[in-house]
């Protein structure tokens, strides 16, 4: 079961935004993640709660952040309800979606999981519900993700596979790249893995 901390900055600026310490495991019904998040000064900055099942598919959501949740799941496309801080206002969305995504390391490794590429296959297009600090605003963007490479590092504890995506943002064409191996992210935009204390899992 993989444990760790994450550093969570501004990818334009640098400026630092969150620290993010989270366990992660897959399951005999997929993989979870869990986290705590908490503000440079040590403050608490919300918390996230990710359960997909063995296609990759969301079957549990809970996002907390400045007081607002999300609770969702892959239902119709992908189903929510966000509530504000005084609790009176709950808002219910659906979008035809194949899951979500956020500021959170988890989804990268969901989005990952849930396509399933291989090095030779062209570009996958997805489509995604972002929730955006710092309410949790829900926002729909369409991504095409490639895996570019996937190669074996030798290591300690034992060979230690390492895969490439190449992220591209539809609407805007930026792209950039992610390093994942197993179920964590060893480096991508606006994010920096700072700890872990067990190696990441291998997914059938």
């Amino acid at each position: 079961m993989p444990r760790g901390r994450y550093s969570l900055h501004d990818p334009h600026d640098h400026t630092p935004l969150a620290e993010e310490h989270f366990h992660c495991a897959p399951g005999p019904s997929g993989w979870r993640y869990v986290s705590q998040l908490t503000t440079p000064s040590g403050g608490q900055a919300g918390s996230v709660d990710l359960a997909l099942d063995d296609l990759g598919r969301p079957i549990r959501l809970e996002l907390h952040a400045s007081g607002w949740q999300v609770r969702g799941a892959a239902i119709d496309g992908v189903t929510w309800v966000r509530t504000d801080p005084t609790g009176l206002h709950a808002t219910e969305g659906n979008v035809r979606a194949h899951a979500f995504t956020g500021t959170s390391p988890a989804f990268l490794i969901a989005t990952a999981r849930l396509l399933r590429l291989t090095p030779d296959a062209s570009a996958t297009r997805v489509r995604l519900v972002a929730f955006t600090d710092p309410v949790l605003a829900p926002r729909t963007l369409d991504q095409s993700w490639a895996l570019i490479t996937r190669e074996a590092h030798a290591t300690d504890s034992g060979p230690l596979t390492v895969e490439e995506y190449q992220v591209t943002a539809l609407d805007t064409g930026e792209q950039h790249a992610i390093h994942l191996s197993g179920d964590v992210v060893l480096s991508a935009p606006g994010i920096e893995l700072e700890d872990l204390a067990s190696p990441p899992s291998v997914f059938s």
